[in-house]
């Protein structure tokens, strides 16, 4: 599972490295309740976070508006989120994308789970692009990496930020500082 960390913004896209047109094929409701129970494991293990709070985006916009705007939202996402909040997570959703980053909704929750890459990643590297950090979730050891590719385009012409690598680096080492109660990103 990845995910994008930020000082002011954890997102996790539930589909990936797919088209756009692919990922109503591709979402499901055992996807989406699979990444959510990843998520909340982490962030309680590896985060420090007790009880974390997922908000979950619709798909559609507006979150399908009740069906006006597609049904993936009433009969994928809302299902996934009611099995959560069965299992004892901090579940809530489908919220409309766009207003799910703004800085009073931030409060309100631990991480976002996002339906597509996009989703997910246009608020983590406009907010917080030379500091967020891409981190994959549940697995047995740390991973982090800066949150944009190899920047190949710009290799060997002075002008390449070693911010995101940096701050990688330092999430790794206080994701494995067992010692620590809570990480702050």
């Amino acid at each position: 599972v990845m995910m994008l960390a930020g000082p002011d913004l954890r997102t996790v896209p539930v589909t990936i490295h797919i088209a756009l047109a692919e990922v109503p094929k591709a979402l499901t409701t055992e996807l989406i309740v699979a990444t959510a129970r990843i998520t909340a494991a982490d962030l309680t293990g590896r985060f420090g976070i007790a009880k974390p709070r997922l908000a979950i985006a619709g798909l559609n916009p507006h979150a399908g508006e009740g069906g006006a705007m597609g049904l993936e939202d009433e009969r994928i996402v809302r299902p996934a989120v009611d099995i959560l909040r069965a299992d004892g997570i901090d579940a809530f959703g489908p919220l409309p994308a766009d207003t799910l980053f703004h800085v009073r909704a931030r409060a309100g929750y631990d991480a976002a789970l996002c339906m597509y890459h996009d989703q997910a990643l246009i608020p983590a590297k406009a907010l917080a692009f030379d500091e967020a950090v891409n981190v994959t979730l549940g697995l047995p050891f740390i991973r982090t990496s800066p949150d944009h590719g190899t920047a190949f385009d710009i290799a060997g012409k002075g002008v390449a930020r070693p911010d995101s690598l940096i701050a990688a680096l330092k999430l790794a080492r206080r994701l494995a500082d067992t010692n620590t109660k809570a990480v702050a990103v």
